[in-house]
């Protein structure tokens, strides 16, 4: 009897140990993370004399080691690689890996670039699973998608996606919202720790569809972590003090998006950070940040704008006013008014507009060219779109095109335009 009892405590010490082992092994939070391409596939690149071939592959990997480095130090994380080597994992592996081990988190580390002209473009930028909402979006994400066509289970896999038809976004927005406020909130994070602890210049959260972030069955981000045809970035991106500098503001960022689920319950799909404060409640109008009136007409993508998306340019007496953003939430527009300051638009002011009022005096026009010489009769805008204006003022030619009575229809028009391959075109207020 005694011989029994032993026995039984015995065995269920052992046993409590296994199940407090097993208890503390589930309650590990488990990340994924991706280097960016790898192996054949360099990612982009650029020369330099003094720095060498900037390339990254080898950026993302060292980033992601480091980070790596980081999470493992901390009994509170597993810690899953795409790739801890010079190789590459196709797109379907890795989102494929991700699922499998049923992760809390997927970060993907990349390098941006911009267009040969616009060395200039700097900054980090994160971005989260959703449609693309404008055209330099898109661009990123043709460059994340290209790699798809380097491995055969990528082109099986993905073969059948078009992420434009009516199917794939209805599929896209339901993903979206069981995990895109816990991805808002990681890339945030990590944004503002871009900001505010390296002193880099971000560029913010933006939404693309992006095959390594759609596949997977959990929050998501892929940041871009510098341009490395902007030489202060590539410098930057090279050096040990920059990815390790990068890798510690991801690690905290991870600390505080971990915190932030723990204090809300664990609730990974949708963390409800400001519980303890009232609602926020739109506002009766909309309101745009203005950042400048300039008798220059800029393309959205032109330095002028500084890297800021979501321009709407409107001309007025001659003069080109440009618009940043738009809502009808208090919040947001403070915060939008604070990152057109931070990116040196000193004087920039919010602008009140009410939702489709329709004009008492005049009306609005799209300018859809401005040309020194008479536009060819076998103009494209010409030949696609009828009753176009055209005035000579000062020397020079201005086409316009369309009569709409709320600012809404204009916008509507120019949007419609812009598919039909017309773009950089100007909403014009006509006082008459």
């Amino acid at each position: 009897m005694i011989t029994y009892s032993f026995s039984f405590k015995k065995y269920f010490f052992f046993f409590f140990l296994l199940l407090f082992a097993i208890g503390g092994a589930q309650k590990k939070f488990t990340i994924v993370l991706d280097a960016g391409h790898g192996g054949n596939d360099i990612g982009t690149n650029r020369r330099y004399s003094d720095l060498g071939t900037v390339r990254e592959k080898d950026i993302t990997l060292s980033i992601i080691l480091k980070l790596g480095n980081l999470l493992e130090k901390n009994k509170d994380y597993k810690v899953i690689y795409t790739r801890k080597y010079d190789e590459y994992p196709s797109l379907s592996e890795r989102t494929t890996l991700a699922n499998r081990s049923k992760a809390d988190l997927f970060l993907s580390v990349h390098v941006n670039a911009s267009p040969a002209s616009s060395t200039g473009t700097n900054g980090t930028e994160t971005y989260i699973q959703g449609p693309n909402q404008n055209r330099t979006n898109l661009e990123v994400a043709k460059a994340e998608n290209d790699v798809i066509y380097l491995d055969e289970k990528d082109r099986q896999m993905f073969a059948s996606y078009d992420p434009k038809s009516p199917e794939s976004l209805i599929a896209l927005k339901i993903q979206q919202s069981k995990y895109l406020e816990s991805s808002l909130l990681i890339g945030s994070l990590v944004e503002e720790n871009f900001s505010n602890r390296d002193k880099r210049y971000s560029r913010g959260i933006k939404q693309a569809d992006l095959h390594v972030l759609r596949m997977n069955a959990m929050p998501s981000i892929l940041i871009e972590t510098g341009f490395v045809n902007n030489y202060d970035d590539a410098s930057y991106l090279s050096s040990d003090k920059g990815q390790r500098e990068i890798a510690e503001s991801i690690y905290d960022a991870v600390q505080k998006y971990k915190k932030a689920l723990e204090r809300n319950g664990g609730d990974i799909s949708q963390p409800k950070i400001a519980d303890n404060k009232p609602e926020e409640k739109p506002l009766k109008n909309d309101f745009r940040i203005l950042l400048m009136s300039s008798p220059m007409k800029y393309a959205g993508s032109d330095p002028a704008l500084k890297g800021l998306n979501y321009i709407l340019t409107m001309k007025e007496n001659g003069m080109y006013k440009y618009y940043y953003s738009t809502t009808n939430l208090a919040s947001v527009r403070d915060n939008n008014l604070k990152n057109a300051k931070d990116a040196g638009f000193k004087n920039a002011t919010s602008i009140s507009f009410i939702p489709n009022q329709k004009l008492g005096i005049g009306y609005y026009t799209l300018e859809i060219a401005v040309s020194d010489q008479k536009l060819s009769s076998n103009s494209y805008m010409l030949n696609t779109l009828k009753d176009v204006k055209r005035d000579k003022i000062n020397g020079k030619f201005y086409y316009t095109y369309g009569r709409f009575t709320t600012l809404e229809e204009a916008v509507n028009t120019q949007k419609e335009l812009e598919e039909k391959g017309i773009k950089n075109t100007v909403i014009e207020k006509v006082f008459k």
